[in-house]
C-alpha cells in the first residue's frame, strides 16, 4: 500500500479552495473545521488552512499542517473521493497533537457517516 502524498492528492488552485468552501458542508470542533465536498476522482484530495492569525510564526504553521498531512496520508485509503479542506481554528503544538488527531479523526467519521451534507 502507497503512503506517499503526490500532487494528485493535494487542492493546489484557487478554484477548487472556492468550489469546496461554497458548498458549505461543514464541520466544527475546538481545534480544527473541516469542509468536505464530492470530487468525481478516484481518490480523496486535501487543503489545508493554518491563518497568520491562528499561528504568528511559520514554523508553528509549518508543524501544525505537517500534523495534518500525516494523518490525511495514513488515513486517506478509508476515505471516499472528495474534496477536505481543513482549517485550523486554534494553535497546537505536540502536547497537544494527539488529542487534535482524535478530534479530526471523529469530525471525519461523523462526515462519512453523514450523507444530507448539512451544517454542524
Amino acid at each position: 500500500m502507497n503512503f506517499g502524498f503526490d500532487k494528485r492528492y493535494r487542492l493546489l488552485k484557487t478554484g477548487d479552495f472556492s468550489s469546496v468552501f461554497a458548498l458549505r458542508c461543514q464541520k466544527r470542533r475546538f481545534w480544527v473545521q473541516v469542509f468536505r465536498a464530492e470530487n468525481g476522482l478516484s481518490h480523496p484530495r486535501l487543503g489545508l488552512v493554518v491563518a497568520k492569525k491562528v499561528a504568528k510564526r511559520a514554523n508553528r504553521r509549518n508543524y501544525m499542517k505537517r500534523v495534518l498531512r500525516e494523518w490525511f496520508r495514513t488515513h486517506r485509503h478509508q476515505l471516499p473521493p472528495v474534496d477536505l479542506i481543513i482549517r485550523v481554528q486554534q494553535p497546537f503544538d505536540s502536547g497537544q497533537r494527539a488529542e487534535v488527531l482524535m478530534t479530526l479523526h471523529k469530525l471525519m467519521t461523523g462526515f462519512m457517516q453523514d450523507t444530507t451534507h448539512t451544517i454542524k
